[in-house]
């Protein structure tokens, strides 16, 4: 029994630090990158996408879930019509595109459940990967469901690269970041 409420209770805290983490930087960079919306659900850069990719490469299926949460939430109070079937497959996309694309890396490229052997080109290959399931997915969504100005070859492309873009900045700015806290250890030492 115990070991269940472990396993449930892990579950639990990263969909919620999924869902947290996910919330805190949908906003920011809406603040940050206010200037480079394309449109309706599309950016330049993107950078909460390296955020769902790290999310669903470290949680799993509790990170997805976290984030499936959180951006439905965030489609349905914000810019997006409050339409309930709308809201839900963007929330379903941005949680699950990385999940898959997870799962394919895993399978395909052979990565480490650890991510021991994460190595620069199977990190370009991952983001590439997520990049076009999730700009794919919800081009064709924002289309299926016949939004206004959206679902373009055009929104597709800028959503892709917005993604890689987001994705490169957020993962170098946390790589960074644990070289420098290496160095601060090793200089305490």
């Amino acid at each position: 029994m115990s070991k269940f409420l472990t396993i449930s209770s892990e579950w639990l805290i990263g969909c919620a630090i999924s869902a947290m983490a996910y919330t805190f930087l949908f906003y920011l960079n809406g603040w940050l990158t206010n200037s480079l919306v394309f449109g309706l659900g599309v950016n330049w850069i993107y950078l909460p996408a390296g955020l769902r990719l790290f999310l669903t490469l470290i949680f799993g299926l509790s990170g997805a879930l976290g984030i499936a949460i959180a951006s439905f939430l965030i489609s349905y109070y914000g810019d997006f019509p409050h339409e309930l079937t709308l809201c839900i497959g963007v929330g379903l996309i941005s949680g699950f595109a990385p999940y898959l694309a997870r799962y394919f890396v895993f399978s395909n490229l052979r990565l480490e459940s650890d991510l021991s052997n994460l190595n620069f080109p199977k990190l370009i290959s991952c983001i590439l990967i997520y990049s076009l399931l999730s700009a794919g997915l919800h081009q064709w969504w924002f289309s299926t469901m016949t939004l206004e100005d959206t679902g373009s070859v055009n929104h597709f492309v800028v959503m892709f690269i917005g993604d890689v873009l987001g994705s490169l900045l957020l993962i170098s700015l946390i790589k960074y970041c644990l070289d420098l806290l290496r160095k601060v250890r090793q200089t305490a030492h």
